[in-house]
């Protein structure tokens, strides 16, 4: 495990307004242009929170965030300003030290009402659909489809964005939440940016099975609003990730992601409500293990802010 003090967040950063608290991440107010995001070492399953978090964690999705914020800027503009600790107003050496690897400094946008998930393999949900009506979200697909098989062409599979579960909608029930523009400049950099996660990972032999992302409007300097990329990217918070040399037809194969937590809960006499139940110290190893891998693999360094 890495020699890291897991941050859970719980306390508010002395001298900054948090305005959200989520799953994973705490925003602040850094004034009427910017916000600051912070990745936290929490863990959730089952849409519950655990009551201990996984060292690292934080750091490694604002690692590969950042990574992919980069590598895509030529698809869409996204709303990373930075990731450097130096930049947070009003905060003492003491805190700066505590957040650094775990922070974006992003340019504030209205979120859309919808996560524009992009699949490009059977798998979870979509395959226990597929069974049952030969459709995934409402998609209508080929007969004869295997679990965890490619898709003849990637879908797009929106849901709504809710606090609490996000519930599946069609490609035109989301054009019509957002507005035709958003939905086709949105709609079209998924696929672009599923397309170019699928590229960059199969050259370090990960197979990227479906993913979501987040977009926001932003003002143009012109008038009228501009969609960029917001929250997070192809990481494994938001991804699926399946190491090529574990995939097989017909299977469930093992993913860069908390599955291992989940299987873990499976096993217990837990009723998948909070709070959960204390997790077990090799289960959090491996599971810090499994993130920092991943990191490693895809931005060729460990995360910022975490010994090993």
């Amino acid at each position: 495990m890495p020699n890291s003090t897991v941050y859970l967040g719980r306390d508010p950063i002395p001298g900054l307004k948090r305005i959200a608290s989520g799953k994973v991440r705490d925003i602040y107010d850094l004034g009427p242009e910017r916000l600051l995001f912070v990745t936290t070492d929490r863990v959730s399953a089952f849409d519950v929170v655990m009551p201990e978090g996984v060292p690292g964690k934080g750091a490694v999705l604002t690692s590969i965030a950042t990574w992919w914020f980069e590598h895509t800027r030529d698809l869409v503009k996204n709303h990373l300003l930075s990731t450097d600790v130096a930049e947070i107003p009003g905060i003492d050496a003491t805190w700066r030290e505590r957040l650094r690897g775990r922070i974006m400094i992003v340019r504030r946008a209205k979120p859309t009402t919808v996560e524009w998930v992009v699949r490009g393999y059977i798998a979870g949900s979509g395959w226990k659909e597929y069974r049952e009506r030969q459709s995934v979200c409402g998609v209508a697909l080929p007969a004869g489809l295997q679990q965890a098989q490619r898709l003849p062409q990637p879908i797009l599979t929106p849901t709504t964005k809710d606090d609490l579960h996000d519930l599946p909608i069609t490609a035109e029930e989301a054009r019509e939440r957002v507005g035709a523009d958003v939905f086709d400049v949105a709609s079209k950099a998924s696929f672009a940016l599923f397309q170019r996660g699928t590229e960059v990972l199969a050259r370090i032999g990960i197979l990227l099975a479906d993913t979501k992302f987040e977009f926001g409007t932003v003002p143009k300097s012109g008038g009228g609003d501009e969609v960029i990329l917001i929250d997070e990217a192809l990481t494994p918070d938001s991804s699926r990730f399946w190491p090529e040399t574990e995939w097989k037809l017909g299977t469930s194969p093992p993913s860069y992601d908390k599955q291992i937590l989940r299987d873990w809960l499976e096993t217990l006499d837990w009723n998948k409500q909070a709070p959960g139940p204390a997790l077990d110290p090799a289960i959090v190893t491996r599971l810090s293990e499994r993130y920092i891998e991943v990191c490693e693999r895809i931005t060729g360094s460990a995360p910022v802010g975490v010994a090993q």
